[in-house]
């Protein structure tokens, strides 16, 4: 798999500025990160630390506008690459069946029972589903260079022993997004952007060994806003391969469509990615977030109750038509969003419905013609795949064009009906303060009420919340207006009810207290905070 005009690996450490680690590295990752390694991290930190801030930069510029009255679309200027006929590289043999991805943080017994789940594909995520202290990022590389090994083992203090047992799921890492930071190494005294960090130990400790092994290293890129982000990511796994003497294109990527800007490049962004992408994601959760804060300052694009907010209103089966319909066209995957749920045990009936509601999801991706969907229980695995299976053929359904399909700007745009209610509002508080709680202990994937929980649950839960009651006139369903007295009334009553059960020194310790303040700060704030784990990320570091 080597180029033999590729730059030769000595270079990347001839004048490679200083990694600075502000932690020290745990004994068991130190073999990892080798000088030519410390190179390579050194050039991508000074090459692409200031293109990161100047795209970071203009994601500011564009929120100012829309904050202005401006609304997304579709960019008159790329036209011609929607426009003209072309299509991605051919999709890779292990890449060609993903039907089922079971998706989670990147330690050790989830790793171990994800590989070993039965699904087609895991995504091992370093984003959303992980909580970011350096600890956990970096034995979340140990991890992974032990999986692609089939080392990988866990014997827990009670003596229950995990190992791979046969064929494996394919792994798919997923690094962290533009907008966050690796604090905790740096060079030229400048934060290493997390993403970048992330991607290259991981390929550089594991390319050579997944690719004896007949894979690669298979990336799921997270968050982007526009094909200039795409393009980015495009110079800097270049450069990556380069450095291990690849061939172009090696690394594949899944671009996850998570944010509203997104949904109006997808044809930019595979062109942009095209050498080495195979497919894009409907990041279900993350977009209604993207929506909310995209439109923050637009009062009729309020939404209602998270619970009301599905697959099945108008915007959300828009974007996801409309992302089968550029994959497909362009020889693309298509995949689904996530099925939360977990199981439900000691209630029959209520696991009945919690089941059934996977299913009818999963049939409608299906049938709508998705080439596979997400899930974050092992045991919805059974019923995914038994969803997918009438409409699957040859493993994909890249021959559904969907050319039926006609969405335009205002379909992406409109909200849905329904309505907004105490409960709906106090379940949003719960989960915002309970997740981040967790997240604060070193958590980053939570059961919170029979769901499977991330980052973007605790995103959309605040978001609402301010949206609610920064913009007058907003009512409850039983007539009262909504306002931020009594908001913060509520949520004094959720905090009463914590300290209650967890006692005072327990709400500390547990990382409520720690919690509550964040989420009373973004929701409070007359300024919508772009990303809740931006000054989460800060009160992190602080502690550990």
């Amino acid at each position: 798999m080597k180029s033999p005009s590729a730059q030769h690996p000595s270079d990347w450490r001839e004048g490679a500025p200083s990694v600075v680690f502000h932690s020290e590295l745990p004994a068991a990752a130190k073999p990892l990160f080798s000088a030519p390694l410390l190179g390579l991290l050194g050039k991508l930190g000074a090459r692409y630390r200031p293109q990161v801030d100047a795209l970071l930069a203009e994601r500011h510029k564009r929120q100012a506008a829309w904050n202005a009255g401006q609304l997304p679309g579709f960019d008159p200027d790329t036209q011609e690459i929607r426009d003209s006929d072309w299509q991605v590289e051919k999709i890779p043999e292990p890449l060609r069946d993903r039907r089922v991805e079971i998706t989670g943080p990147v330690d050790r017994k989830m790793i171990i029972n994800a590989l070993n789940s039965g699904a087609k594909v895991f995504m091992a995520d370093f984003e959303d589903s992980s909580s970011p202290t350096f600890e956990n990022m970096i034995h979340g590389q140990v991890n992974l260079y032990d999986a692609t090994r089939r080392t990988i083992e866990l014997t827990t203090p009670e003596g229950k022993h995990y190992q791979l047992n046969g064929p494996s799921a394919t792994l798919i890492v997923r690094p962290r997004g533009w907008h966050l930071d690796e604090s905790h190494v740096t060079v030229k005294d400048q934060a290493m952007p997390a993403g970048i960090f992330d991607a290259a130990v991981y390929v550089y400790n594991n390319a050579e060994t997944l690719i004896g092994q007949g894979l690669g290293p298979y990336l799921y890129l997270p968050k982007m806003e526009s094909w200039k982000e795409a393009a980015l990511w495009e110079s800097v796994l270049t450069d990556i391969e380069k450095a291990l003497q690849l061939h172009p294109g090696t690394i594949k990527v899944t671009v996850l469509i998570e944010t509203l800007p997104a949904v109006f490049q997808m044809h930019e962004i595979l062109h942009a990615l095209k050498t080495r992408i195979v497919g894009l994601n409907c990041g279900r959760w993350d977009y209604i977030f993207s929506y909310i804060k995209c439109l923050q300052a637009h009062p009729d694009r309020r939404l209602p109750d998270r619970a009301q907010v599905t697959m099945g209103v108008p915007f959300l089966k828009a974007y996801s038509e409309l992302l089968i319909q550029t994959c497909h066209r362009r020889g693309a995957f298509a995949m689904g969003g996530m099925a939360a749920q977990i199981p439900i045990k000691g209630d029959e009936e209520a696991n009945r419905q919690a089941l059934e509601k996977v299913r009818l999801d999963k049939e409608r991706e299906a049938k709508a013609g998705h080439d596979g969907t997400w899930v974050a229980h092992p045991g919805l695995i059974p019923i995914a795949l038994e969803a997918f299976e009438p409409y699957i053929q040859k493993r994909n359904q890249l021959k559904v064009l969907r050319e039926d399909v006609k969405v335009t700007a205002e379909d992406l745009l409109r909200p849905c009906e329904g309505t907004i209610t105490e409960a709906g509002v106090r379940g949003n508080l719960s989960v915002a303060m309970g997740y981040m709680a967790a997240w604060y202990r070193g958590q980053g994937c939570v059961p919170l009420n029979h769901l499977m929980e991330d980052a973007a649950t605790a995103e959309i839960a605040r978001a609402q919340v301010w949206q609610w009651i920064h913009h007058p006139g907003t009512v409850l369903d039983d007539g009262r207006t909504l306002d931020g007295a009594l908001v913060a009334m509520w949520m004094a009553e959720e905090v009463a009810t914590l300290k209650a059960a967890l006692g005072d020194e327990g709400f500390v310790s547990q990382g409520y207290a720690a919690a509550v303040a964040l989420i009373e700060e973004v929701i409070f704030d007359e300024n919508f905070v772009e990303f809740l784990t931006l000054p989460g990320y800060a009160r992190l570091t602080h502690k550990n």
